[in-house]
């Protein structure tokens, strides 16, 4: 029985063992004071390394039991607790066949810089990085309130991500703090790197086109949802926040809304829901006129139309079609290419290919037109998620006009307004407050009322319309 206790492996050669083959371990022994230190050197500090586990245990007069019982150096007596503690950037620090853990997690992280998707005209230029810590930092800047209250969860079997719920205590609902805190902990996967991949595992309409979390870089952003009585979600290695719950309505604000004159804040919010409609039907309702309803054209107009298609070899729905996928290949290249090679070939490429289609008679120079201004409608909506779920509906409802002329545009619009409807998150309409119709709410979500009015109007969005 003795034999077979001596030729136990300790719990130092336990995590060793976990964690072999990996070459960028650091293992240091200090023969003194007989201890041993394991640590990934990327992911701790290098001056907390240098303070608190090698100098305190370097020298001769060295209390080594009471050093080790002070409160920052946690105990773990299974080698799986270790291995858990040095992969979250902890300290290991072995004596006697006995592990502590000491935080010193403090891996390279990218400084705080300006958005690059989600421009700033005026207010804050900060939004968020990877590093979960300085994106709490970034909140709790701008909400100074001891209601903030944050909830600590970890995700993925493998990566073993953290992510953290933000709400303000006495604002949101209790209820669908709860309600998301129990999807979250029945989520059973093994990998999470971004938030945008998360929102697709707590979607509750897995087959839903519209986007139901609003999701957002700028913590000035997160921080007006939260007083707003939202939850606000981070997660750590990701840039990107979201909000819950959210309405269709809240994709079409943007924070530049507030650091505006509320005439001006309140024309453009306009300008963006006519911009949707634009981009949803105008090269559909083109479509349908020139293929069934040539009696709604002016006569004035007619005549260039003809004269524009009558070397044309396709059907207005063919042609459409065709162009529309050449603008979203273009938008895609000049997504994907370096920033100046991008706008160069969205710019050259749009002119050059639009007059040559034009020139060699393969497409009208008037559907030219009708797409370019669909394709700029469609800049304005700030989100670039809900944008593209926009300009994807464009073609089925120019497919539905190609065949069923203004019934099949109207037939599409009323199919969009009925999945919009059946949406709602924790019992919350998806086209709050329009239905329920709530005309109070309108001044802060729909118009951007005088901020004296708006202050009145901050408090949790309810689906109650007598509020």
């Amino acid at each position: 029985m003795n034999g077979d206790l001596k030729s136990a492996p300790s719990l130092l050669e336990q995590t060793l063992q976990l964690l072999s083959d990996c070459s960028d371990l650091s293992h240091l022994h200090l023969p003194l004071p007989q201890i041993d230190i394991i640590y990934f050197g990327h992911l701790v500090s290098s001056e907390a390394l240098r303070k608190d586990a090698i100098e305190p245990f370097n020298r001769k007069d060295v209390d080594l039991v009471a050093t080790l019982s002070q409160s920052s150096y946690m105990i773990k007596l299974q080698a799986s607790e270790l291995v858990t503690g040095i992969l979250a950037g902890n300290i290991a620090i072995y004596y006697k066949n006995r592990g502590y853990l000491h935080e010193a997690y403090a891996p390279e992280s990218r400084s705080i810089q300006n958005s690059e998707t989600e421009s700033v005209i005026n207010g804050p230029m900060d939004s968020f990085t990877e590093s979960l810590s300085t994106n709490l930092s970034l909140i709790r800047r701008r909400i100074k309130d001891p209601g903030l209250k944050a909830i600590t969860y970890t995700i993925g079997t493998r990566t073993g991500t953290t992510m953290v719920l933000l709400y303000l205590e006495g604002l949101a609902e209790p209820a669908h703090v709860q309600k998301l805190s129990e999807m979250i902990e029945k989520l059973d996967i093994q990998t999470i790197y971004d938030t945008n991949t998360l929102v697709q595992h707590l979607t509750p309409n897995k087959l839903a086109i519209f986007p139901q979390f609003l999701t957002s870089v700028r913590p000035d952003h997160m921080a007006d949802k939260l007083t707003s009585g939202k939850i606000v979600g981070l997660l750590d290695g990701s840039p990107v926040a979201f909000s819950a719950p959210t309405s269709f309505i809240e994709f079409f604000s943007s924070p530049d809304d507030y650091y505006q004159p509320w005439v001006v804040a309140s024309a453009v919010r306009i300008l963006r829901f006519i911009a949707l409609f634009i981009t949803l039907c105008f090269t559909a309702f083109y479509v349908s006129i020139v293929t069934y309803h040539y009696e709604m054209i002016p006569s004035s107009l007619l005549l260039n139309l003809m004269e524009s298609r009558n070397k044309v070899p396709f059907s207005p729905l063919i042609e459409a079609i065709v162009m529309e996928m050449t603008i979203e290949l273009l938008r895609e290249a000049g997504a994907r290419l370096p920033t100046k090679i991008g706008q160069t070939i969205g710019t050259v490429g749009g002119i050059v290919i639009g007059q040559a289609a034009v020139q060699a008679g393969i497409t009208s120079n008037i559907l030219i037109i009708s797409i370019a201004i669909s394709a700029i409608a469609s800049f304005v909506i700030p989100s670039y998620i809900m944008s593209s779920s926009i300009r994807l509906l464009r073609f089925a409802i120019i497919i539905l006009a190609g065949l069923l002329g203004n019934f099949g545009l109207v037939f599409g619009l009323s199919l969009i307004m009925i999945q919009l409807s059946g949406f709602n998150m924790f019992g919350i309409s998806y086209l709050y407050p329009i239905a329920p119709s709530n005309p109070i709410r309108w001044l802060e979500l729909i118009f951007r009322a005088p901020i004296q009015i708006l202050t009145k109007l901050k408090k949790p969005t309810t689906n109650n319309p007598n509020e």
